[in-house]
C-alpha cells in the first residue's frame, strides 16, 4: 500500500491534516450510501430522484452518505461538487466522504502533487468542467509554475473549502461507511487516511475478519456485491455502468440505481 500510495501521489505529508472520522447513531435513521460518481452529474440527479421517491413514506430521519470520488474521468466534476455543496433534497441530510480523487485534487491545489500525477488519474475531464484546456495552457505559458497558477485560480474557493472539509469515514453501531475499505485488524483510530481511500487487496483478503459491515466503493464492479461483511457499491457509472445507492433501514438493505 505504501508503494501504491507513492505511485498515486498520496505520500504522507506533514502538512496534510488528518481527516475527521464521524460516529453516528443510526437508530431510526434510513441511510442511503451512494457509490463513486466521477463527474456523472446526470446519473447522480437521476439516482437522487429515486432516493427521494423511495424515502417519501419512510417514518425516519433520512441521511445520504456519499462515498467519495466525485471528480475526474467524467464530464461534470465541477458541477457535481457544486451540487453536493448545495443543500440535500428536502427531507434529507447529506454527508460527503473523501475519496482518493478528492485527496489528489486537493494535494495538487496545495502544491503537494504535480499536475502530471493528477492528470494521470483523469483530471483532464475535471479541468474541462472548469473551462480549462490544459494542453492549450502549456502552449500559452512558458513555465509549469504559470500553468499551475492559472489552474489553481480557476477552481472556486468554495470548492476548495468543500474538499478540505470532507470527513473520511462514518462509523455506526453495525456499519462503517468509507471510500475504499479498512484494515480489519486495526481500530478506527489507527487507520491511516491513505488506507481508507486506497486499500484494496488487504481489505478484500481479510474481509471475513470484519466486526462490522463495511459499505465502500473505489473498485468498479458490474453489480453491487456483498462478500463476507463488505458491500461494494461502485458499479462503474463513469465506465458505462449504473450509479448505485444502498438503502439501509432497520438493518435491511435495498439497492437503488439511476
Amino acid at each position: 500500500m505504501r508503494k501504491l500510495a507513492g505511485l498515486l501521489g498520496l505520500r504522507r505529508h506533514a502538512d496534510r491534516e488528518r481527516r475527521a472520522r464521524l460516529r453516528l447513531d443510526t437508530a431510526g435513521v434510513a441511510i442511503y450510501a451512494v457509490g463513486d460518481v466521477h463527474g456523472c452529474l446526470d446519473e447522480l440527479l437521476s439516482l437522487e430522484r429515486a432516493i427521494v421517491a423511495d424515502g417519501k413514506d419512510l417514518p425516519a430521519r433520512k441521511l445520504i452518505i456519499m462515498l467519495g470520488d466525485y471528480v475526474d474521468r467524467g464530464p461534470a466534476s465541477s458541477q457535481v461538487l457544486e451540487h453536493l455543496i448545495a443543500p440535500a433534497p428536502a427531507g434529507f441530510e447529506r454527508i460527503c466522504l473523501a475519496g482518493n480523487h478528492e485527496v489528489m485534487m486537493l494535494d495538487y491545489i496545495d502544491g503537494r502533487l504535480g499536475l502530471a500525477d493528477w492528470m494521470s488519474m483523469g483530471a483532464a475531464a475535471t479541468l474541462h468542467s472548469y473551462g480549462i484546456d490544459q494542453e492549450r495552457l502549456v502552449q500559452v505559458y512558458r513555465s509549469s509554475r504559470q500553468v499551475d497558477e492559472v489552474i489553481r485560480k480557476a477552481i472556486p474557493a468554495p470548492h476548495v473549502a468543500f474538499l478540505r472539509s470532507m470527513p473520511i469515514l462514518v462509523e455506526a453501531p453495525r456499519f462503517i461507511f468509507v471510500h475504499a475499505g479498512v484494515r480489519p485488524e486495526l481500530d478506527i483510530a489507527q487507520q491511516t487516511d491513505d488506507d481508507l481511500v486506497l486499500i484494496r487487496s488487504e481489505f478484500y483478503k481479510h474481509s471475513a475478519q470484519l466486526k462490522k459491515y463495511v459499505v465502500h466503493g473505489h473498485t468498479p464492479t458490474a453489480e453491487p456485491k456483498l462478500e463476507d461483511k463488505r458491500v461494494n457499491i461502485d458499479t462503474g457509472a463513469v465506465f458505462g455502468g449504473k450509479l448505485t445507492a444502498l438503502r439501509i433501514w432497520q438493518d435491511k438493505g435495498l439497492y437503488l440505481t439511476n
